[in-house]
Order: structure tokens, then C-alpha cells, then sequence
């Protein structure tokens, strides 16, 4: 495997979430270095990391006093190499203040692991007080913020227009109902790497029926039984779009559904 190939998955989603909350640092001559400070529930994503870097790197741990508690563990991967180092900056990871500068890379790279390791460094995946499921992103970069809404409009048929938090400037995106039920499927695919608790929340919202008597944005086109086959023989949720006059989203969260065993194939022939 050649480091940082952003066209293969783990790369793409370790170099998005590197780009999110890593923090590349110089230092005197050819001295620098490469950190990333998670909770310490989160550990195994940082040993996937080591494992995915052919080049010297350490785990350590620590625990201090945070806004949140008096006693925060935390899990922090260091990296010195140079030579990775070059790698990274020349993929589009900056050294020093970034949150701002960052945007997808140039070169070719898998573009929904991408965004899912963005997502697992800065965003959110769960339910809302209310009980919905929301799939969102915080980020101060327009970049990655418009890149997250022109790929989720494709993938759920859900447009946001983005504009900064008059508070502190930063973007907040969000996702809810089907539409992050679309977004979660697509995103957090069955073996993709990421952090288990997002992806065991994404996971869950497959259970989640929007309740009786909410209206929906739009009425509901039924599928009928001669969809569904077309739709299991096609086995792309952008073919059947196409074919069956249909949204990508809806084919694709269907598809899903279908696959997965959560509904049944529709009985309605017509």
C-alpha cells in the first residue's frame, strides 16, 4: 500500500480526519511533527492509524482537567517523520492554524470515506432530544462546508445553503429524519473504518419511522413490487434513479432497506 493514497478508503477517511483535528507543527531545521489529541474512548481509531503509517509513530495518554471535567483522558498519536510529513502538507494538510484554510483534497481520493472521517472528527451522529436522527458537521472552513452540501444534496436530495454562526462564525450543518437516515447509510457502510460510536449510531437509524401524523416535506410515492425487483437488480440507488424517475436518496435509503431486511418487498403490483 503507498501512504496517503487518497483513492484507497482508509486513506481518505484517516486523511479527512486528519484534516480536521490533526495539528501539524514545525520545528527547528527538519524538526516537526504531526499530533492528534482524541478522547480516550476513541483509542482504536489512533492504533488504525499507526497501523496504516509505515513510518515510526507513538500512542501516549494523559489526563487533565478540561471545561468539561476535572478529569479528561485523552488518547494522543504522534508522528515525526519528514518524509510523511512532506506527504501530508503536499495532500492538502497545512502546518499550524488550519481550521479555516482546509478543503477537499485536489487529487482524485475517495470522496464518502472522506467525508466521513471529517465528519468523526468534527461533526455529530445521534438523535435529537426530540428522538430524530441527525447526522451534522461544526467546521470554519467554506470549503469543506460547501463540499458537505453539494455531496449530501446528491446523496439525499436535501439542499442546505450554508452561512456562518453570527456568534462565532462557524458553520453548523445539519442533517435530520430521512435525510440522515440517507446520509448515515451512505457514509457508514458495513466495514468501513471509523469510530464504532458513530458508526453503531448510524447503524441505528434504520429502526427510526417517521411518527404517525408529522407531516413529511412532500407526498410519498409508494413503491410498488416491480420497483423494488428493478431496484435489487440494478443494485445502484444512481441507475435507478434514472430508470425509475426517482431521487437518489430515495432509491438509495430504499436499497437499503431492502437489503438490510428492514421492510418488506411492496405487495402492490401496480
Amino acid at each position: 500500500m503507498t501512504f496517503m493514497d487518497l483513492e484507497d478508503p482508509r486513506y481518505a477517511y484517516m486523511f479527512g480526519f486528519l484534516q480536521a483535528d490533526g495539528h501539524l507543527a514545525r520545528g527547528t531545521g527538519q524538526k516537526g511533527r504531526l499530533t492528534v489529541e482524541i478522547s480516550h474512548r476513541d483509542i482504536g481509531i489512533l492504533e488504525e492509524f499507526r497501523r496504516l503509517t509505515p513510518y515510526n509513530s507513538t500512542i501516549s495518554e494523559r489526563t487533565r482537567a478540561t471545561t468539561f471535567s476535572e478529569s479528561h483522558r485523552s488518547a494522543i498519536w504522534t508522528l515525526c517523520s519528514l518524509e510523511a510529513r512532506t506527504t501530508l502538507v503536499e495532500a492538502g494538510l497545512p502546518y499550524g492554524r488550519k481550521s479555516t484554510r482546509i478543503k477537499p483534497p485536489r487529487a482524485p481520493f475517495s470522496r464518502r470515506d472522506y467525508l466521513r472521517g471529517v465528519i468523526d472528527a468534527d461533526g455529530s451522529v445521534g438523535y435529537t432530544g426530540q428522538g430524530f436522527p441527525f447526522v451534522s458537521l461544526t467546521t470554519a472552513s467554506t470549503a469543506i462546508g460547501a463540499y458537505l452540501c453539494h455531496y449530501a444534496k446528491k446523496v439525499t436530495g436535501t439542499e442546505r445553503l450554508i452561512a456562518r454562526n453570527a456568534r462565532d462564525g462557524i458553520y453548523n450543518i445539519l442533517y435530520a429524519k430521512e435525510a440522515a437516515q440517507a446520509l448515515g447509510a451512505h457514509l457508514y457502510y458495513p466495514g468501513c473504518l471509523s469510530l464504532e460510536r458513530k458508526r453503531a449510531a448510524a447503524d441505528s437509524f434504520g429502526a427510526w419511522v417517521r411518527p404517525p401524523g408529522m407531516r413529511a416535506a412532500h407526498t410519498r410515492r409508494r413503491w410498488k413490487e416491480w420497483e423494488d425487483r428493478r431496484l435489487l437488480e440494478l443494485n445502484s440507488s444512481t441507475a435507478a434513479a434514472e430508470e425509475l424517475g426517482r431521487t437518489e436518496k430515495s432509491c438509495h435509503l430504499r436499497l437499503w432497506r431492502l437489503s438490510s431486511g428492514k421492510v418488506p418487498m411492496s405487495t402492490d403490483p401496480r
